[in-house]
This record gives C-alpha cells, structure tokens and sequence, in this order.
C-alpha cells in the first residue's frame, strides 16, 4: 500500500510558490516541548517540511536538521528559506535505522492513507535512535476524506491513532486535542502525537 495520494501532491506541486508564501510561523510552543527532549544539538529529521520554518528554527537552536519534504517543488522552497539542500523524500522511502534522536512531522502524516500510516509510523521508529522523540499532528475527525482542495486526509480518532501508532512500540504516547485552523481557513480540531521510542 502507497503512503503518498497522487492528487493531494499534485495540489502542493501546483501551489508551493502561495503556500511557501503565506508567511506561517513556526510551531514555536510544540517546538520547545519536543526539542526539549532531545540532546543538545541532536540530530533531527523533518518530514513534510513545507517552506521550511520550522527547520530553521531547529538550526537557529543549535539542532543538527535535515529537512525533506515529499513535494520536490515545495522542497525548492524551503531551499531558498533555508540556503541548504533539502531532502525528497517519501515517507513510505524511509529506510534508515537508529539514525535520529528525534523526527519532526507537523501537518504532514495526516495525508498518508489510513491502510498505509502503520507502516510509515513503523518506519520512523526504526529510524529513531533508543530514546528518541517523535511529533506529528493530525486534523481530527471519523473516517477519512477529501477537504475542498480535493487533498485527501486520514482525519483520525485519538482512539484510531493510538492503535495506528502501535502503542507496544513506545515508551510514551501522550496525544492532545485544540482547535486550530489551517491553509483551508476552516476551524479545525488538531491531534497533536509526542511519543518516545523504548530505550
């Protein structure tokens, strides 16, 4: 099973230049937590990096981040941001082991098909060192679905989620819930994933 939507990479290959530039801050307050529990100067992965914000607030504090992003025209983008290469990468190419002490997704797993994101979760794990920390936020909902950009979206349970995660495979699985928004403009209620690989 892919973990990627045709259609929904076909939306950020057309829309990366307004996307990148819709001048979204960093996730600052989730940033402290999750930087928090790695080591000084730790080296971090970021999945679906979008522009490229957060990445560079990860390199401003010191983090050693390698920044990817599925879409090659979004990962463009983050390039002119952050005047380094950034990674292409799937999330169902994942291949490494024990490689990072912590793996940054915000607003990226949640257009992974349902069938697919056990297996992509399976792959971040292996990728994290023993100990690392692993964020990801997801749009909230019942059953999977299409917003009115037609990109699709997994919108789980909290429930669903936890079971999605392999709860057996951390040493923590803390999950919350806020309402937030989103390029769509429309209120969302957001899950936000910390989890800790067993050291």
């Amino acid at each position: 099973m892919s973990g990627k939507d045709a259609t929904t990479l076909d939306f950020y290959a057309a829309e990366a230049e307004a996307y990148a530039a819709r001048g979204q801050a960093a996730s600052q307050d989730r940033l402290a937590s999750f930087l928090a529990a790695l080591p000084p100067g730790g080296r971090v992965l970021e999945l679906g990096c979008g522009a490229g914000q957060d990445s560079q607030a990860m390199l401003a504090r010191g983090f050693d981040v390698t920044p990817s992003d599925g879409s090659p025209e979004l990962a463009k983008q983050a390039e002119r941001r952050l005047g380094r290469p950034v990674r292409v990468l799937l999330f169902e190419d994942l291949v490494e082991s024990g490689a990072y002490d912590g793996i940054w997704a915000n607003a990226c797993l949640l257009h992974v098909p349902r069938a697919a994101l056990p297996d992509v979760i399976a792959r971040i794990h292996a990728a994290l060192r023993p100990g690392g920390a692993f964020y990801a936020s997801f749009k909230a909902g019942a059953r999977e679905g299409r917003d009115r950009f037609d990109r699709y979206y997994n919108y789980p349970s909290a429930d669903w989620l936890k079971q999605a995660y392999g709860p057996e495979r951390w040493t923590r699985l803390d999950i919350s819930e806020e309402m937030g928004g989103g390029y769509d403009g429309e209120p969302t209620r957001w899950l936000h994933a910390l989890a800790f690989k067993t050291a």
